[in-house]
Protein backbone atom coordinates (compact mmCIF):
# COMPACT_ATOMS: atom_id res chain seq x y z
CA UNK A 1 0.00 0.00 0.00
CA UNK A 2 1.26 3.45 -0.90
CA UNK A 3 1.33 5.84 2.07
CA UNK A 4 3.44 8.61 0.58
CA UNK A 5 2.60 11.99 2.10
CA UNK A 6 4.29 15.27 2.86
CA UNK A 7 6.48 17.56 0.74
CA UNK A 8 7.19 14.90 -1.89
CA UNK A 9 3.60 15.25 -3.12
CA UNK A 10 4.05 18.97 -3.74
CA UNK A 11 7.02 18.55 -6.08
CA UNK A 12 6.08 20.06 -9.45
CA UNK A 13 6.07 17.65 -12.39
CA UNK A 14 5.14 18.61 -15.93
CA UNK A 15 4.12 21.97 -14.48
CA UNK A 16 1.74 20.50 -11.89
CA UNK A 17 1.87 20.89 -8.12
CA UNK A 18 -0.44 19.58 -5.41
CA UNK A 19 -1.44 22.54 -3.23
CA UNK A 20 -3.45 22.99 -0.06
CA UNK A 21 -7.09 24.07 -0.37
CA UNK A 22 -9.25 26.02 2.07
CA UNK A 23 -8.94 25.09 5.74
CA UNK A 24 -11.71 22.81 6.94
CA UNK A 25 -13.30 21.95 10.28
CA UNK A 26 -12.39 19.07 12.59
CA UNK A 27 -14.21 15.87 11.60
CA UNK A 28 -16.29 17.63 8.92
CA UNK A 29 -13.42 18.95 6.81
CA UNK A 30 -14.75 21.13 3.97
CA UNK A 31 -18.18 19.47 3.93
CA UNK A 32 -20.07 22.58 5.18
CA UNK A 33 -18.61 24.72 2.37
CA UNK A 34 -19.25 22.00 -0.19
CA UNK A 35 -22.79 21.35 1.03
CA UNK A 36 -23.80 25.02 0.98
CA UNK A 37 -23.03 25.40 -2.73
CA UNK A 38 -21.06 22.60 -4.45
CA UNK A 39 -20.68 24.50 -7.73
CA UNK A 40 -19.28 27.61 -6.07
CA UNK A 41 -17.02 25.47 -3.91
CA UNK A 42 -15.54 23.76 -6.95
CA UNK A 43 -14.82 27.14 -8.51
CA UNK A 44 -13.18 28.19 -5.23
CA UNK A 45 -10.95 25.11 -5.35
CA UNK A 46 -10.04 25.85 -8.97
CA UNK A 47 -8.82 29.26 -7.83
CA UNK A 48 -6.28 27.58 -5.56
CA UNK A 49 -4.67 25.60 -8.38
CA UNK A 50 -5.08 22.71 -10.81
CA UNK A 51 -4.51 20.03 -8.13
CA UNK A 52 -5.89 20.94 -4.71
CA UNK A 53 -6.08 18.99 -1.45
CA UNK A 54 -9.29 19.16 0.59
CA UNK A 55 -11.32 16.95 2.93
CA UNK A 56 -14.81 15.52 2.60
CA UNK A 57 -15.40 14.73 6.26
CA UNK A 58 -12.37 12.64 7.17
CA UNK A 59 -11.88 11.49 3.59
CA UNK A 60 -8.70 12.70 1.92
CA UNK A 61 -9.54 14.33 -1.43
CA UNK A 62 -7.85 15.98 -4.41
CA UNK A 63 -9.69 18.28 -6.81
CA UNK A 64 -8.29 18.54 -10.35
CA UNK A 65 -9.03 21.23 -12.94
CA UNK A 66 -6.44 20.74 -15.68
CA UNK A 67 -7.75 18.85 -18.76
CA UNK A 68 -4.56 16.79 -18.93
CA UNK A 69 -5.14 15.47 -15.41
CA UNK A 70 -8.87 15.01 -16.05
CA UNK A 71 -8.00 12.92 -19.09
CA UNK A 72 -5.68 10.80 -17.00
CA UNK A 73 -8.38 10.22 -14.39
CA UNK A 74 -10.94 9.25 -17.02
CA UNK A 75 -8.68 7.02 -19.08
CA UNK A 76 -7.07 5.35 -16.06
CA UNK A 77 -10.37 4.39 -14.44
CA UNK A 78 -10.42 0.61 -13.97
CA UNK A 79 -6.61 0.44 -13.97
CA UNK A 80 -5.36 2.82 -11.28
CA UNK A 81 -8.65 4.42 -10.15
CA UNK A 82 -11.82 2.77 -8.84
CA UNK A 83 -15.41 3.91 -8.87
CA UNK A 84 -16.25 5.30 -5.39
CA UNK A 85 -18.92 3.80 -3.17
CA UNK A 86 -21.81 6.24 -3.48
CA UNK A 87 -24.53 7.08 -0.97
CA UNK A 88 -27.62 5.15 0.12
CA UNK A 89 -29.94 7.28 -2.02
CA UNK A 90 -27.90 6.82 -5.19
CA UNK A 91 -27.52 3.07 -4.69
CA UNK A 92 -31.22 2.64 -3.90
CA UNK A 93 -32.13 4.09 -7.29
CA UNK A 94 -29.23 3.00 -9.51
CA UNK A 95 -28.52 -0.38 -7.91
CA UNK A 96 -25.33 -1.94 -9.22
CA UNK A 97 -25.74 -0.84 -12.81
CA UNK A 98 -23.03 -0.08 -15.30
CA UNK A 99 -22.41 3.38 -13.81
CA UNK A 100 -21.23 1.99 -10.46
CA UNK A 101 -20.08 -1.55 -11.31
CA UNK A 102 -16.36 -2.30 -11.16
CA UNK A 103 -13.81 -4.59 -12.77
CA UNK A 104 -15.00 -7.78 -14.41
CA UNK A 105 -18.63 -7.09 -13.49
CA UNK A 106 -18.46 -3.70 -15.25
CA UNK A 107 -16.80 -5.16 -18.34
CA UNK A 108 -19.47 -7.89 -18.61
CA UNK A 109 -22.33 -5.41 -18.25
CA UNK A 110 -20.81 -2.99 -20.72
CA UNK A 111 -20.50 -5.75 -23.32
CA UNK A 112 -24.19 -6.59 -22.86
CA UNK A 113 -25.56 -3.03 -22.79
CA UNK A 114 -23.40 -1.37 -25.46
CA UNK A 115 -25.00 -3.09 -28.49
CA UNK A 116 -28.36 -1.54 -27.53
CA UNK A 117 -27.09 2.01 -28.01
CA UNK A 118 -24.77 1.66 -31.00
CA UNK A 119 -25.25 4.14 -33.90
CA UNK A 120 -27.38 1.66 -35.85
CA UNK A 121 -29.79 1.32 -32.93
CA UNK A 122 -29.84 5.07 -32.23
CA UNK A 123 -30.78 5.61 -35.88
CA UNK A 124 -33.77 3.32 -35.41
CA UNK A 125 -34.93 5.36 -32.39
CA UNK A 126 -34.58 8.73 -34.17
CA UNK A 127 -38.01 8.51 -35.83
CA UNK A 128 -39.63 8.08 -32.40
CA UNK A 129 -37.71 11.07 -31.05
CA UNK A 130 -38.80 13.32 -33.92
CA UNK A 131 -42.42 12.13 -34.08
CA UNK A 132 -42.84 12.59 -30.32
CA UNK A 133 -41.56 16.16 -30.63
CA UNK A 134 -43.97 16.78 -33.54
CA UNK A 135 -46.85 15.59 -31.33
CA UNK A 136 -45.87 18.19 -28.73
CA UNK A 137 -45.44 20.93 -31.34
CA UNK A 138 -48.96 20.22 -32.63
CA UNK A 139 -50.38 21.05 -29.19
CA UNK A 140 -48.64 24.45 -28.89
CA UNK A 141 -50.27 27.65 -30.14
CA UNK A 142 -49.08 31.20 -30.61
CA UNK A 143 -49.28 33.25 -27.39
CA UNK A 144 -49.71 30.22 -25.13
CA UNK A 145 -47.83 30.21 -21.80
CA UNK A 146 -46.03 26.97 -20.99
CA UNK A 147 -43.96 25.55 -18.18
CA UNK A 148 -40.80 24.60 -20.08
CA UNK A 149 -39.59 22.16 -17.41
CA UNK A 150 -42.87 20.26 -17.44
CA UNK A 151 -43.15 20.28 -21.23
CA UNK A 152 -39.62 18.98 -21.79
CA UNK A 153 -39.92 16.42 -18.99
CA UNK A 154 -43.18 15.07 -20.40
CA UNK A 155 -41.69 14.88 -23.90
CA UNK A 156 -38.47 13.09 -22.94
CA UNK A 157 -40.43 10.76 -20.64
CA UNK A 158 -42.61 9.81 -23.59
CA UNK A 159 -39.56 9.16 -25.75
CA UNK A 160 -37.86 7.14 -23.01
CA UNK A 161 -40.95 5.03 -22.39
CA UNK A 162 -41.39 4.39 -26.12
CA UNK A 163 -37.75 3.63 -26.96
CA UNK A 164 -36.75 1.80 -23.77
CA UNK A 165 -39.95 0.01 -22.77
CA UNK A 166 -41.79 -0.11 -26.07
CA UNK A 167 -45.03 1.00 -24.40
CA UNK A 168 -47.05 4.19 -24.54
CA UNK A 169 -49.35 4.25 -21.52
CA UNK A 170 -49.40 7.33 -19.27
CA UNK A 171 -49.35 5.25 -16.07
CA UNK A 172 -45.88 3.94 -16.82
CA UNK A 173 -44.30 7.32 -17.48
CA UNK A 174 -46.18 9.21 -14.78
CA UNK A 175 -45.39 6.78 -11.96
CA UNK A 176 -41.73 6.58 -12.98
CA UNK A 177 -41.56 10.34 -13.41
CA UNK A 178 -42.89 11.09 -9.93
CA UNK A 179 -40.52 8.58 -8.36
CA UNK A 180 -37.55 9.98 -10.27
CA UNK A 181 -38.39 13.52 -9.14
CA UNK A 182 -38.16 12.33 -5.53
CA UNK A 183 -34.93 10.48 -6.30
CA UNK A 184 -33.33 13.57 -7.87
CA UNK A 185 -34.12 15.65 -4.81
CA UNK A 186 -33.02 13.12 -2.20
CA UNK A 187 -29.78 12.16 -3.96
CA UNK A 188 -28.83 15.84 -4.10
CA UNK A 189 -29.69 16.39 -0.44
CA UNK A 190 -27.77 13.34 0.75
CA UNK A 191 -24.74 14.01 -1.40
CA UNK A 192 -24.24 17.61 -0.25
CA UNK A 193 -25.30 17.17 3.37
CA UNK A 194 -24.36 15.36 6.54
CA UNK A 195 -26.14 12.27 5.20
CA UNK A 196 -23.08 11.64 3.04
CA UNK A 197 -21.11 10.79 6.22
CA UNK A 198 -23.78 8.73 8.01
CA UNK A 199 -23.50 4.92 8.08
CA UNK A 200 -25.97 3.07 5.88
CA UNK A 201 -27.94 1.74 8.87
CA UNK A 202 -28.83 5.20 10.24
CA UNK A 203 -32.52 5.91 9.44
CA UNK A 204 -33.46 9.38 8.18
CA UNK A 205 -36.66 10.79 6.64
CA UNK A 206 -34.80 11.28 3.36
CA UNK A 207 -33.72 7.64 3.24
CA UNK A 208 -37.31 6.57 3.89
CA UNK A 209 -38.49 8.71 0.98
CA UNK A 210 -35.83 7.38 -1.38
CA UNK A 211 -36.62 3.76 -0.52
CA UNK A 212 -40.30 4.41 -1.21
CA UNK A 213 -39.44 5.99 -4.57
CA UNK A 214 -37.10 3.11 -5.41
CA UNK A 215 -39.91 0.65 -4.66
CA UNK A 216 -42.13 2.42 -7.19
CA UNK A 217 -39.35 2.28 -9.79
CA UNK A 218 -38.78 -1.42 -9.07
CA UNK A 219 -42.50 -2.14 -9.42
CA UNK A 220 -42.90 -0.26 -12.70
CA UNK A 221 -39.80 -1.76 -14.30
CA UNK A 222 -40.70 -5.24 -13.04
CA UNK A 223 -44.19 -4.96 -14.51
CA UNK A 224 -42.90 -3.94 -17.93
CA UNK A 225 -40.16 -6.61 -17.89
CA UNK A 226 -42.77 -9.27 -17.12
CA UNK A 227 -44.93 -8.00 -19.98
CA UNK A 228 -41.97 -8.28 -22.34
CA UNK A 229 -41.10 -11.80 -21.25
CA UNK A 230 -44.67 -12.94 -21.86
CA UNK A 231 -45.07 -11.08 -25.15
CA UNK A 232 -43.51 -11.04 -28.58
CA UNK A 233 -40.03 -12.42 -29.11
CA UNK A 234 -38.94 -9.71 -31.53
CA UNK A 235 -39.38 -6.09 -30.44
CA UNK A 236 -37.30 -3.05 -31.40
CA UNK A 237 -37.10 -1.39 -27.96
CA UNK A 238 -34.03 -1.19 -25.71
CA UNK A 239 -35.48 -3.43 -23.00
CA UNK A 240 -36.08 -6.25 -25.48
CA UNK A 241 -32.47 -6.01 -26.62
CA UNK A 242 -31.29 -6.25 -23.01
CA UNK A 243 -33.51 -9.26 -22.34
CA UNK A 244 -32.04 -11.19 -25.28
CA UNK A 245 -28.39 -10.12 -24.86
CA UNK A 246 -25.94 -12.86 -23.85
CA UNK A 247 -22.37 -12.58 -22.56
CA UNK A 248 -19.35 -14.56 -23.75
CA UNK A 249 -20.31 -17.50 -21.52
CA UNK A 250 -23.84 -17.56 -22.93
CA UNK A 251 -25.49 -16.07 -19.83
CA UNK A 252 -28.10 -13.34 -19.85
CA UNK A 253 -28.64 -10.44 -17.45
CA UNK A 254 -30.55 -11.39 -14.30
CA UNK A 255 -33.85 -9.71 -13.42
CA UNK A 256 -32.02 -7.47 -10.93
CA UNK A 257 -29.42 -6.53 -13.53
CA UNK A 258 -32.16 -5.81 -16.08
CA UNK A 259 -33.79 -3.49 -13.57
CA UNK A 260 -30.53 -1.63 -12.85
CA UNK A 261 -29.57 -1.16 -16.50
CA UNK A 262 -33.10 -0.14 -17.49
CA UNK A 263 -33.15 2.58 -14.83
CA UNK A 264 -29.71 3.75 -15.97
CA UNK A 265 -30.89 4.02 -19.57
CA UNK A 266 -34.11 5.73 -18.49
CA UNK A 267 -32.21 8.42 -16.59
CA UNK A 268 -29.79 8.89 -19.48
CA UNK A 269 -32.59 9.11 -22.03
CA UNK A 270 -34.97 11.24 -20.01
CA UNK A 271 -33.52 13.18 -17.07
CA UNK A 272 -30.35 14.42 -18.75
CA UNK A 273 -31.96 15.36 -22.08
CA UNK A 274 -34.89 17.09 -20.41
CA UNK A 275 -32.54 19.25 -18.34
CA UNK A 276 -30.35 20.06 -21.36
CA UNK A 277 -33.36 21.24 -23.38
CA UNK A 278 -34.66 23.46 -20.57
CA UNK A 279 -31.28 25.18 -20.30
CA UNK A 280 -31.11 25.50 -24.11
CA UNK A 281 -34.46 27.32 -24.26
CA UNK A 282 -33.38 29.54 -21.36
CA UNK A 283 -30.14 30.49 -23.13
CA UNK A 284 -31.77 30.99 -26.54
CA UNK A 285 -34.31 33.38 -25.04
CA UNK A 286 -31.48 35.51 -23.66
CA UNK A 287 -29.42 35.49 -26.84
CA UNK A 288 -31.53 36.65 -29.82
CA UNK A 289 -28.56 36.52 -32.20
CA UNK A 290 -28.06 32.83 -31.47
CA UNK A 291 -31.77 32.19 -31.82
CA UNK A 292 -31.76 33.87 -35.24
CA UNK A 293 -28.73 31.84 -36.40
CA UNK A 294 -30.44 28.64 -35.27
CA UNK A 295 -33.62 29.55 -37.16
CA UNK A 296 -31.59 30.31 -40.30
CA UNK A 297 -30.01 26.86 -40.26
CA UNK A 298 -33.30 25.08 -39.63
CA UNK A 299 -34.97 26.96 -42.51
CA UNK A 300 -32.03 26.28 -44.83
CA UNK A 301 -31.60 22.58 -44.04
CA UNK A 302 -35.19 21.53 -43.37
CA UNK A 303 -37.43 24.02 -45.15
CA UNK A 304 -41.02 22.95 -44.44
CA UNK A 305 -40.32 19.36 -43.46
CA UNK A 306 -39.64 17.69 -40.14
CA UNK A 307 -36.09 16.48 -39.36
CA UNK A 308 -34.95 12.88 -39.51
CA UNK A 309 -31.81 11.04 -38.51
CA UNK A 310 -30.22 11.79 -41.88
CA UNK A 311 -30.38 15.53 -41.06
CA UNK A 312 -28.37 15.22 -37.84
CA UNK A 313 -24.95 15.65 -39.46
CA UNK A 314 -26.18 18.66 -41.48
CA UNK A 315 -27.55 20.48 -38.44
CA UNK A 316 -24.11 21.61 -37.31
CA UNK A 317 -25.21 24.86 -35.66
CA UNK A 318 -28.02 23.06 -33.82
CA UNK A 319 -25.41 20.59 -32.56
CA UNK A 320 -23.26 23.55 -31.49
CA UNK A 321 -26.17 25.04 -29.54
CA UNK A 322 -26.53 21.75 -27.66
CA UNK A 323 -22.78 21.48 -27.03
CA UNK A 324 -22.58 25.05 -25.78
CA UNK A 325 -25.59 24.44 -23.53
CA UNK A 326 -23.84 21.40 -22.10
CA UNK A 327 -20.73 23.49 -21.55
CA UNK A 328 -22.53 26.13 -19.50
CA UNK A 329 -25.04 23.82 -17.81
CA UNK A 330 -23.62 20.27 -17.89
CA UNK A 331 -26.29 17.87 -16.65
CA UNK A 332 -23.60 15.64 -15.13
CA UNK A 333 -21.62 18.13 -13.08
CA UNK A 334 -18.91 16.08 -11.39
CA UNK A 335 -16.85 12.92 -11.68
CA UNK A 336 -14.97 11.09 -8.95
CA UNK A 337 -12.56 8.21 -8.61
CA UNK A 338 -10.66 6.52 -5.79
CA UNK A 339 -6.91 6.06 -6.22
CA UNK A 340 -5.52 2.53 -6.22
CA UNK A 341 -1.95 1.69 -5.34
CA UNK A 342 0.43 3.29 -7.84
CA UNK A 343 -2.01 5.98 -9.04
CA UNK A 344 -0.51 9.15 -10.50
CA UNK A 345 -1.91 12.41 -11.89
CA UNK A 346 0.11 15.09 -13.63
CA UNK A 347 3.23 13.07 -12.90
CA UNK A 348 2.57 13.14 -9.16
CA UNK A 349 1.84 10.08 -6.98
CA UNK A 350 -1.63 10.02 -5.46
CA UNK A 351 -1.87 8.04 -2.19
CA UNK A 352 -4.04 4.93 -2.31
CA UNK A 353 -7.55 5.63 -1.04
CA UNK A 354 -7.52 9.31 -2.02
CA UNK A 355 -10.78 10.37 -3.62
CA UNK A 356 -10.14 12.44 -6.74
CA UNK A 357 -12.81 14.89 -7.87
CA UNK A 358 -13.31 16.98 -10.98
CA UNK A 359 -16.25 19.12 -12.07
CA UNK A 360 -17.56 19.75 -15.55
CA UNK A 361 -19.18 22.93 -14.20
CA UNK A 362 -15.86 24.34 -13.04
CA UNK A 363 -13.66 23.28 -15.95
CA UNK A 364 -16.21 24.27 -18.61
CA UNK A 365 -16.21 27.81 -17.17
CA UNK A 366 -12.43 28.20 -17.01
CA UNK A 367 -11.28 31.12 -19.19
CA UNK A 368 -8.02 29.32 -19.98
CA UNK A 369 -9.91 26.77 -22.05
CA UNK A 370 -12.96 28.82 -23.09
CA UNK A 371 -12.47 32.55 -23.78
CA UNK A 372 -15.36 34.62 -22.40
CA UNK A 373 -16.52 31.54 -20.48
CA UNK A 374 -19.80 33.04 -19.25
CA UNK A 375 -20.92 33.92 -22.81
CA UNK A 376 -23.24 31.64 -24.76
CA UNK A 377 -21.33 31.33 -28.05
CA UNK A 378 -22.16 28.24 -30.13
CA UNK A 379 -19.74 29.61 -32.76
CA UNK A 380 -16.86 28.42 -30.60
CA UNK A 381 -17.74 24.88 -31.80
CA UNK A 382 -17.44 25.70 -35.51
CA UNK A 383 -15.15 23.11 -37.09
CA UNK A 384 -13.40 25.71 -39.28
CA UNK A 385 -13.44 29.03 -37.41
CA UNK A 386 -14.17 27.97 -33.85
CA UNK A 387 -11.94 27.92 -30.78
CA UNK A 388 -9.21 25.38 -30.21
CA UNK A 389 -10.66 23.33 -27.38
CA UNK A 390 -8.27 21.15 -25.42
CA UNK A 391 -9.14 17.48 -25.09
CA UNK A 392 -11.05 16.88 -21.82
CA UNK A 393 -11.69 20.60 -21.32
CA UNK A 394 -15.27 19.65 -22.31
CA UNK A 395 -16.48 16.35 -20.91
CA UNK A 396 -20.25 16.44 -20.24
CA UNK A 397 -20.48 12.69 -20.87
CA UNK A 398 -17.29 11.73 -19.07
CA UNK A 399 -14.63 10.02 -21.15
CA UNK A 400 -12.23 7.13 -21.39
CA UNK A 401 -13.41 3.52 -21.07
CA UNK A 402 -16.36 4.55 -18.87
CA UNK A 403 -17.69 7.27 -21.17
CA UNK A 404 -21.48 7.41 -21.07
CA UNK A 405 -22.85 4.77 -23.44
CA UNK A 406 -25.85 6.97 -24.16
CA UNK A 407 -23.80 9.90 -25.49
CA UNK A 408 -24.96 9.58 -29.11
CA UNK A 409 -28.53 8.83 -28.06
CA UNK A 410 -28.60 12.02 -25.94
CA UNK A 411 -27.03 14.21 -28.63
CA UNK A 412 -29.29 12.97 -31.43
CA UNK A 413 -32.37 13.27 -29.20
CA UNK A 414 -31.51 16.82 -28.10
CA UNK A 415 -30.74 18.01 -31.64
CA UNK A 416 -33.85 16.48 -33.23
CA UNK A 417 -36.20 17.78 -30.52
CA UNK A 418 -34.71 21.26 -30.73
CA UNK A 419 -34.93 21.18 -34.53
CA UNK A 420 -38.61 20.16 -34.52
CA UNK A 421 -39.70 22.74 -31.97
CA UNK A 422 -37.43 25.68 -32.89
CA UNK A 423 -38.35 25.35 -36.58
CA UNK A 424 -41.94 26.25 -35.65
CA UNK A 425 -41.66 28.30 -32.45
CA UNK A 426 -39.62 30.61 -30.28
CA UNK A 427 -39.98 30.49 -26.50
CA UNK A 428 -39.85 33.85 -24.72
CA UNK A 429 -38.75 32.77 -21.26
CA UNK A 430 -39.92 35.10 -18.51
CA UNK A 431 -37.28 37.51 -17.17
CA UNK A 432 -35.23 36.57 -14.14
CA UNK A 433 -32.17 34.49 -13.45
CA UNK A 434 -32.60 30.73 -13.15
CA UNK A 435 -29.99 29.17 -10.89
CA UNK A 436 -28.70 25.62 -11.27
CA UNK A 437 -29.31 23.12 -8.47
CA UNK A 438 -26.88 20.17 -8.35
CA UNK A 439 -28.72 16.92 -7.65
CA UNK A 440 -28.44 13.70 -9.65
CA UNK A 441 -28.33 16.06 -12.64
CA UNK A 442 -28.07 19.86 -12.86
CA UNK A 443 -31.63 21.13 -12.53
CA UNK A 444 -33.19 24.65 -12.68
CA UNK A 445 -34.08 26.01 -9.24
CA UNK A 446 -37.60 27.04 -10.23
CA UNK A 447 -40.26 26.67 -12.88
CA UNK A 448 -39.16 28.04 -16.26
CA UNK A 449 -42.22 29.76 -17.70
CA UNK A 450 -42.35 30.98 -21.28
CA UNK A 451 -44.68 32.39 -23.93
CA UNK A 452 -44.85 30.44 -27.18
CA UNK A 453 -44.29 32.57 -30.31
CA UNK A 454 -45.04 31.04 -33.71
CA UNK A 455 -42.33 31.74 -36.28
Amino acid sequence: MSTQTGPELDTPSRGHALVAGPRGLPLLGNLPQFGKNPLAFFELLRGHGDMVRWRFGRNRCVFISDPECIGELLTETERTFDQPRLGVAFRAVMGNGIIVARGRDWRRKRSLVQPSVRPKQVKSYAATMASSAVELADTWSDGERVDVKKEMAALTQKIAVRTIFGVDTPADSEAMGRAMDVAQLEIGKEFAGIGALLPDWVPTPGRARIRKAAAVIDSEVGRVVARHRDGETERPDLLSRLLTAVDESGERLSDEEIRDETVTLYIGGHETTSSTLVWAWYLLARNPGVRAALAEELDRVLGDREPGFEDYTELTYTQAVVKETLRLYPTIWLITGVAKEGARLGGLPIPEGTRVWSSQWSTHRDARWFPEPEEFRPERWDATNGDEIAEYAWFPFGGGPRVCLGTRFAMVESVLILAVLARRFELDVEPGVVEPVPSLTLQPDRDVLATVRAR
